[in-house]
C-alpha cells in the first residue's frame, strides 16, 4: 500500500493521504486528568467521507498527554476496522504522570510501538484488511529510546516521520540525525509546514526532498 514518492521514468504510483489529529494533547488535565481531548466522532466521519471524496486514505493522528497509546489506539476501534483509515503516534505529546504537554516533550519506546502495532496487525488479519501505515512522528532522536526493539508486523507498514521546522539545510541535518539508526523495519518519512517552514527560507522542493538519503517514502505537508 505504501509506495515511494514518484520516480516517474520508473512508472512509480503516488497514494494521496490525509493526517486528522484525532487525540488532542492540551495543557489542561481535563475531566480525566489524561491531559487530552478527542474529536466527535461525527468529526471522523466527516472527515472520513471527505478523505473518500477526494480518494486518499484517512490517518488517525493520536497525541495522548498522559493516556498510554494503546489506550487511545483500542479507543478508535471502530474506525481502524475501515480499509482505507490508518493510524499515526506523535510521541513529542505523550508525557509522564507529572508531566505537561507543551512543557516538555514526550517520549516514546520501540516496545511502545510494537504493542501498538501488535494489536493493530490483529484487527488488519481479523477484518481481512488490507496493509496499514503505522506512522511515527519524530522531531529529535531522544523522543524515542529502544528503536531498535521494532520489530515487523502483518499487515503493517511501519513509517518513521521526521518533523523539524527550519530552512532547508536545518530540516536536512535534522533528517539525517533523527534517522540514523533507524531499524530496516521502518520506511523513511518527512515532513514540511506550509507556513513555519517558508518563513525561514524557501519550502524545500519535491526535488530537494526526493534527493535526501534514504528517499522518504511518506512525505506530509502541513
Amino acid at each position: 500500500m505504501l509506495q515511494r514518492m514518484p520516480d516517474w521514468a520508473a512508472g512509480e504510483k503516488v497514494l494521496p493521504m490525509m493526517e486528522l489529529i484525532a487525540t488532542i494533547a492540551l495543557a489542561a488535565p481535563g475531566a480525566d486528568g489524561r491531559y487530552r481531548g478527542r474529536i466527535a466522532e461525527s468529526a471522523i466521519e466527516t472527515w472520513l467521507k471527505c478523505a473518500r471524496a477526494h480518494r486518499t486514505m484517512l490517518v488517525l493522528n493520536l497525541q495522548p498527554g498522559r493516556a498510554t497509546f494503546l489506550d487511545e489506539v483500542t479507543h478508535y476501534e471502530r474506525w481502524l476496522r475501515e480499509p482505507d483509515v490508518g493510524l499515526a503516534l506523535d510521541p513529542e505529546w505523550a508525557v509522564g504522570p507529572e508531566q505537561v504537554p507543551g512543557k516538555v516533550f514526550g517520549h516514546t519506546t520501540g516496545d511502545e510501538i510494537n504493542e501498538v502495532a501488535q494489536w493493530l496487525s490483529r484487527v488488519v488479519r481479523q477484518h481481512d484488511l488490507p496493509q496499514k501505515p503505522l506512522i511515527y512522528h519524530i522531531l529529535r532522536p531522544s523522543i524515542i529510546s529502544d528503536e531498535a526493539a521494532l520489530t515487523s508486523h502483518p499487515g503493517i507498514a511501519l513509517v518513521k516521520s521526521v518533523d523539524g521546522i527550519g530552512g532547508a539545510a536545518d530540516k536536512e541535518q535534522t533528517y539525517r540525525e533523527v534517522m540514523r539508526g533507524t531499524p530496516a523495519t521502518a520506511h523513511a518519512g518527512f515532513k514540511l509546514f506550509f507556513q513555519e517552514d517558508a518563513a525561514q527560507g524557501p519550502l524545500m522542493t519535491p526535488s530537494q526532498v526526493l534527493a535526501l538519503v534514504p528517499r522518504p517514502d511518506y512525505v506530509v505537508y502541513e
